[in-house]
């Protein structure tokens, strides 16, 4: 690479030369002021465009380069706070691709998968639920910025990460309502190195069959039984709760102490439910799952 630059140099050399540039400007040109040969260059240009940094026009022979709106140069952890309110206002606007080009560029300028989803995506679900519930979006709306938080959250899983065999983790939904909570957490998971094995929304399958049917997918997916197998349920109500819970504490009768339950959702204060973890709160129990991998070593 030209002169020992990091792809992040590049990337923020290239937004310091084509910020001011209305009119877009030449892979030549670019080269040129980065200093960095025109091959090269060229093949950064393309990995750029194709992950939504860059966008290119065509005139005659000529390939024009732009930088996609909203594109700026951060530093982490400082520029954390930044990041929330410009994710949130991308996405109620409904500019999709500036969604996804924030994060991109939150990954390449050093900020943690984890953090960006404690801090981004959980308050953006969080707050089309309020703009939804205050009547100021419908149903469809609210759908619609809920599948963009879904594709958000699939960039985080397709980050290349080394996987530790001892680390296994089943992610369920009991109910619609807890899906993307659930793929915040996988994407979380995912970014730590864990094996996830995201299920998404299992309401479907809440029925007496389920405990042969969890049990039957664990001896495939788990069959040298390495390490632990940490199984997460999402849920907004207990019965949702109760059933899963019930259902895997069989299994786990069956199969060994190397099988633990965690659950997070909210339950009175009389409930009893036999878990591992009871909580309601997202990063317990991200937390208590790192925590419960090292005591198993």
């Amino acid at each position: 690479m030209g002169k020992g630059y990091s792809e992040e140099e590049i990337r923020e050399k290239l937004i310091d030369v084509l910020k001011g540039s209305d009119s877009g400007m030449s892979g030549v040109e670019i080269s040129e002021k980065v200093g960095i040969n025109r091959l090269t260059m060229t093949k950064y240009l393309k990995i750029f465009a194709a992950e939504g940094f860059l966008r290119q026009k065509n005139i005659g022979n000529v390939t024009l380069w732009f930088l996609e709106p909203g594109q700026e140069s951060y530093t982490f952890p400082d520029d954390y706070f930044k990041i929330a309110p410009q994710y949130l206002e991308n996405l109620v606007k409904g500019t999709e691709n500036q969604v996804y080009s924030l994060l991109h560029n939150c990954i390449h300028s050093g900020a943690s998968s984890h953090k960006l989803v404690v801090e981004v995506i959980l308050p953006a679900i969080s707050s089309v639920k309020e703009l939804y519930d205050d009547g100021k979006i419908g149903n469809s709306e609210e759908k619609l910025l809920q599948n963009i938080i879904s594709k958000s959250l699939q960039i985080f899983n397709q980050i290349p990460v080394e996987y530790d065999s001892k680390k296994n983790v089943i992610v369920i939904s009991a109910d619609s309502e807890s899906s993307l909570i659930s793929e915040a957490a996988s994407a979380s998971l995912h970014a730590d190195g864990w094996r996830v094995f995201h299920l998404g929304d299992m309401s479907s399958a809440i029925n007496v069959l389920f405990d042969l049917d969890i049990q039957k997918l664990m001896g495939k997916i788990w069959k040298q039984k390495s390490g632990i197998m940490v199984i997460l349920v999402f849920s907004k109500t207990e019965e949702g709760l109760n059933f899963f819970a019930d259902s895997i504490n069989s299994v786990k009768d069956k199969m060994g102490k190397k099988i633990k339950l965690a659950l997070c959702g909210k339950v009175g204060k009389k409930t009893k439910i036999q878990s591992d973890l009871l909580t309601e709160k997202f990063e317990d129990v991200l937390q208590w799952s790192e925590t419960v991998y090292e005591s198993s070593k």
